[in-house]
């Protein structure tokens, strides 16, 4: 089980491996389309239904998907406000005190 976690991990943190399968799995849902047709599958309750599921897997993986991106794009923005608001903080006590920035001959 540990093994099926792992492998799962790694799946989603793979951006391009994901756009693979979903470009694939459009793919082969394009090519279902005609297929459904011509053999009526379209006129049975349970390909229907199957369908049905699939949308709402795919409709909800998709969601949660972009949310996951979200949430890294806001994590990523806090992260670059908090490296400006230590650079803010600096610049401030540096001119609201007598305090000087040390010089690169001073550091060493």
């Amino acid at each position: 089980m540990t093994v099926i976690k792992s492998l799962w991990a790694s799946v989603q943190g793979d951006p391009v491996f994901m756009r693979r399968v979903n470009g694939w799995l459009t793919i082969f849902w394009l090519v279902m389309i005609p297929v459904s047709l011509v053999t009526h599958w379209v006129n049975s309750v349970v390909y229907v239904s199957a369908l049905s599921l699939w949308a709402l897997v795919s409709g909800h993986w998709s969601a949660w998907q972009a949310a996951r991106v979200e949430v890294k794009q806001h994590e990523e923005a806090q992260a670059a406000k908090d490296e400006d608001l230590a650079q803010d903080v600096v610049e401030e006590l540096v001119e609201k005190t007598n305090l000087q920035p040390r010089t690169p001959t001073q550091m060493a």
